[in-house]
């Protein structure tokens, strides 16, 4: 059986293979994971088709056309041992401890700190036991290149690695939206006290009927669909020399994957329940962490949600994913004292930032548009939160 790079979308011509599972003539099971494939939309893995022995015939890090065989799973054979416990990916050797760095303060103390059997001065061997006895196995420290002029210059100090095709392709769009947009940036703040009571009120109950817990993400996609309506513009995109109004809303919702961002589209947002909003962004989470994400997943989008607030981001400003005309950053909700009826209280307040496109959108449109989020958020009423 031979293992190929399948075609994944019409605008894939190559892939990068990233890494094989079982090293070559090892035994594979059928449907097992044997190798990690990465294009510059997506990074998924290639099953066996059937049991046998692998036979790898392109390496890792070599860059194929698609269609092209990179191995080939001899059926029957009994292959070497596997390495890891069942027919998973093989296990990882146990990370070596970090070496702790030694003061020249506590080597002299352990020269001088008397050891079992101590017979008073000593001679140079004793004192390299004493040191031995308490500092075990601790590597010379070198600070600089001064110190140990027999390094090579540079030895060791950085590690040179191609740009891998999905790192390639999210360079070459933020190139693209700095140069080809006119992007600017407005900010406000959203009292988060209503939406932060209605999931201590309901979170518990929705749980148990949906089976997902209620987050934020669902309040801020139908804030912003509410917000699309009154303000067409922001939905909108240039194509050519014309301006098309997209009287749908798919909403790109931004996913941290381990090679980088990518943004699965929730198709007609407006159509769903706060219940499937949750399930589908928690099966685009699952499809990233298994590298099962499909280009089809990533197509299209009319608007894209960020929550940088989940990595703890105060303030930052989102940049645009052509053709869409503007992007809405979440930020971390934070207790800050604000003003309230002419009295200083302490509310949960997070950031929101509005990234647009300025030959589309206007100052005006853009600040009343985020505005609206922000009342929508934070009085969301029965029009955001469904039964």
């Amino acid at each position: 059986m031979e293992i190929k790079v399948p075609e994944v979308g019409e605008s894939v011509f190559e892939a990068l293979v990233a890494r094989w599972y079982r090293k070559d003539g090892e035994h594979v099971g059928k449907d097992e994971a044997v190798c990690e494939i990465e294009t510059d939309k997506i990074t998924l893995e290639i099953y066996a088709e059937a049991a046998g022995t692998l036979r790898i015939r392109v390496p890792e890090g070599t860059t194929v056309k698609i269609g092209s065989t990179i191995g080939v799973v001899e059926e029957g054979g009994a292959g070497k041992p596997e390495t890891g416990a069942g027919s998973g990916k093989p296990a990882l050797p146990p990370a070596p401890e970090p070496s702790r760095h030694v003061s020249p303060s506590e080597r002299k103390a352990a020269r001088e700190k008397p050891v079992a059997g101590d017979r008073g001065p000593g001679t140079g061997e004793d004192e390299k036991q004493a040191t031995a006895d308490v500092f075990p196995e601790v590597p010379p420290v070198v600070r600089s290149e001064e110190q140990a002029p027999y390094v090579a210059a540079g030895e060791g100090r950085i590690t040179r690695t191609p740009l891998t095709p999905i790192r390639r392709r999210i360079a070459e769009r933020l190139l693209a939206a700095r140069n080809q947009t006119a992007m600017l940036t407005t900010f406000n703040e959203a009292d988060m006290s209503r939406v932060i009571e209605l999931r201590r009120m309901h979170g518990e109950e929705f749980l148990q009927r949906h089976g997902v817990k209620l987050g934020f993400m669902p309040f801020f996609v139908r804030a912003c669909i509410e917000a699309l309506r009154e303000f067409p513009a922001v939905n909108a995109r240039i194509d050519g020399d014309d301006l098309v109004y997209q009287h749908f809303y798919d909403i790109g919702i931004a996913v941290s994957g381990g090679k980088g961002l990518v943004v699965p589209v929730l198709r007609d947002a407006d159509r769903l329940r706060f219940a499937e909003i949750e399930q589908r962004i928690g099966e685009f989470t699952e499809k990233v962490r298994t590298n099962r994400l499909a280009i089809a997943d990533l197509e299209g989008g009319t608007f894209t949600i960020s929550n940088g607030g989940v990595f703890g981001s105060l303030m930052s400003t989102p940049i645009l994913n052509p053709p869409q005309s503007a992007v809405l950053g979440m930020h971390a909700v934070q207790e800050r004292p604000v003003a309230r009826d002419g009295q200083v209280v302490i509310r949960p307040m997070m950031y929101l930032a509005l990234s647009y496109d300025h030959r589309i959108i206007d100052g005006r449109e853009a600040v009343m548009f985020l505005r609206k989020v922000k009342e929508y958020v934070e009085e969301p009423g029965e029009m955001l939160l469904e039964a």
